[in-house]
């Protein structure tokens, strides 16, 4: 090879070298501007835990049942195995939380009507209430109570929890079941950040109700329907207040509207046709 194709050769690849740098810079800018929260490790979380206990003057002989819960590393990809333990050290150090856990395994959650009151003590340590609020949550919309559910959890961010994938999870399931779309996407979007650290039941969920909620179009009978559906279980739950009244309401009104503008359609396919034999209405049907 001559000098000459030497040189185009460096040429070239110095070329081709500076083509690609960008796009790979941008590329990994582009992965961190994505993830906008992250899973924290069990060393961090079992950090935070030490401090609490020590903030909090835990005994000594406590302190070493909770340290044999962390002797053993997590190592299943579902995060939610870490805020078991969590619960499990908080309820070890802390009666009120002991009582509180003892409660969930007896009574079902349909019976919680009122939301514990720690829950919403602001002067308790913030580590020790949001996850227990998480937990707490957890419970609820496993029973189908997604307003108390997002009630319990509203405020709460992914930096505050030790597991932000099932505070996202739960956001959405919550948003989803109660048909407010924007909000409901903007959650899924945000879980699915991190979509190859999901559990894969998380990650599935999550496009299933992305692809059914996102052509929800508003004053549809799709909606209608997913409304009545929504009040029948309200219904069936016993929630029959304000929520329930107003959403019938809404029904009637959306139904009244597509009536209206059946009608209106029939009047104009009339008026162009020199009339119809037809004697159908929009309002029967």
């Amino acid at each position: 090879m001559n000098v000459k194709s030497t040189i185009s050769c460096a040429a070239v690849a110095t070329l081709f070298c500076v083509a690609i740098a960008p796009t790979t810079v941008s590329a990994q800018d582009e992965l961190e501007k994505r993830a906008t929260w992250s899973f924290p490790d069990q060393l961090t979380v079992k950090a935070d835990l030490d401090k609490y206990l020590s903030e909090s003057e835990v005994s000594e002989a406590i302190q070493q049942q909770i340290a044999i819960l962390w002797e053993i590393p997590i190592e299943s990809d579902d995060r939610s195995l870490l805020l078991d333990q969590l619960i499990n050290s908080f309820a070890l150090a802390n009666k009120d939380v002991r009582e509180l856990t003892a409660r969930l395994d007896t009574t079902p959650a349909t019976a919680a009507n009122i939301i514990p009151t720690m829950l919403t003590d602001e002067s308790l340590n913030d580590f020790l209430r949001n996850n227990l609020r998480l937990f707490y949550a957890r419970w609820l919309a496993h029973s189908d109570l997604q307003d108390e559910c997002l009630q319990v959890l509203e405020g709460i961010t992914p930096s505050q929890v030790v597991d932000p994938a099932t505070l996202l999870f739960y956001q959405a399931t919550g948003y989803h079941r109660i048909l407010a779309k924007d909000v409901c996407l903007q959650k899924i979007d945000l879980l699915l950040e991190n979509e190859e650290q999901l559990p894969r039941r998380y990650s599935t969920i999550a496009k299933l109700m992305k692809a059914d909620v996102g052509p929800l179009k508003s004053d549809s009978l799709d909606e209608v329907a997913r409304l009545m559906a929504d009040i029948r279980r309200r219904l069936k739950l016993g929630r029959a207040g304000t929520r329930v009244r107003k959403e019938e309401d809404d029904v009637v009104a959306k139904l009244d509207k597509m009536i209206e503008e059946l009608e209106q359609q029939q009047q104009q396919q009339s008026g162009s046709g020199g009339g119809s034999s037809s004697s159908s209405s929009p309002a029967q049907d």
